[in-house]
């Protein structure tokens, strides 16, 4: 080893560190502390081809048990979440891919006729974004954006790779195309303001990989009733840590997951605690979107800085 080879490891260069205690303090809507909202994932694979999320080992293709299991959330897995999502008047935040308006539209109509706000989230999670030359991964945004616009008559604001993918110009080229924010960063609880090469704003809205039922079911192998606990514990920690700071936490679900009979019995019980919760008055239950208007409007400073955190006080507690 060289002198040279202990030096600073190589880094994005997206955003400074900064340690969450140490950060100005500011309230959601209604003085809440807590931020919390649902990542309803509605996404469309390939037949035959292609990535995805596996139930069983797979299978030469056609992988009919693996794709089947897939197709049951946007045939019936969804809808129930809508009706429990109804029943409990929640908002969601649809990560939703295009190739959905060829497949079943109808579903994204519901979501419309909801007010849920529809996120970009790919074409298709049958394949990778970051793996995309820059000119055809812009194609990818673009043609996304506008889709969604043409569609459901509003360009989403906000995006999520297909599998997390990302290249190195991806926040580049989300900013360049006109998207407002991204999900695909964990590192945070907070909303961070991301440096582009364009210096236009793009906001990292926390996304939870832990609070994910796909991580749950397919990495750890946990069932619905572990996933539920999750959820009311993480929940309930970060209603005591928000007393503090102003705090987001996401619920990360995918139809063919939690939209399964048994599992969306546990799920059901845990957002019942959350709604408790909002009912009192204690948080506010909300969408990525909304969460990212209300940072903006709070006037962070430019990122990269030492004070990229910093807020005008507007809003502060």
């Amino acid at each position: 080893m060289k002198n040279n080879d202990f030096g600073p490891l190589p880094t994005h260069d997206r955003f400074p560190y900064s340690a969450i205690g140490a950060r100005p303090r500011y309230r959601w809507p209604n003085g809440a502390g807590l931020a919390v909202y649902i990542g309803f994932n509605i996404e469309h694979f390939a037949f035959g081809e292609g990535m995805g999320a596996r139930l069983g080992p797979a299978c030469p293709e056609p992988d009919v048990l693996n794709y089947s299991w897939r197709e049951y959330g946007n045939r019936v897995g969804a809808w129930r979440c809508l009706e429990m999502f109804d029943a409990l008047g929640l908002p969601a935040g649809v990560l939703a891919n295009t190739a959905l308006y060829d497949h079943c539209p109808e579903l994204l109509e519901a979501c419309v006729r909801r007010g849920d706000e529809l996120i970009g989230h790919g074409h298709t999670n049958a394949m990778q974004q970051g793996t995309l030359p820059e000119p055809d991964e812009r194609l990818l945004l673009e043609h996304c954006r506008e889709r969604m616009r043409a569609s459901s008559g509003k360009a989403p604001a906000g995006w999520l790779s297909p599998w997390i993918s990302e290249s190195r110009v991806t926040p580049d080229l989300l900013a360049e195309t006109g998207y407002r924010y991204t999900l695909n960063w964990a590192h945070d609880d907070q909303p961070i303001r991301m440096r582009t090469r364009s210096g236009k704003t793009l906001w990292s809205i926390p996304y939870p990989q832990e609070i994910n039922d796909i991580p749950m079911i397919i990495a750890r192998q946990m069932d619905g009733r572990d996933f539920a606990a999750m959820i009311t514990d993480h929940f309930d920690e970060m209603l005591e840590q928000s007393r503090r700071e102003p705090l987001v936490m996401g619920i990360a679900l995918h139809p063919y997951l939690v939209g399964q009979p048994y599992r969306l019995r546990h799920l059901r019980r845990a957002l019942e605690h959350v709604c408790r919760a909002r009912d009192r008055g204690d948080i506010w239950f909300t969408t990525p979107g909304a969460v990212c208007d209300h940072v903006d409007a709070l006037g962070l400073a430019e990122a990269g800085s030492d004070t990229a955190h910093r807020v005008l006080m507007k809003g502060a507690a």
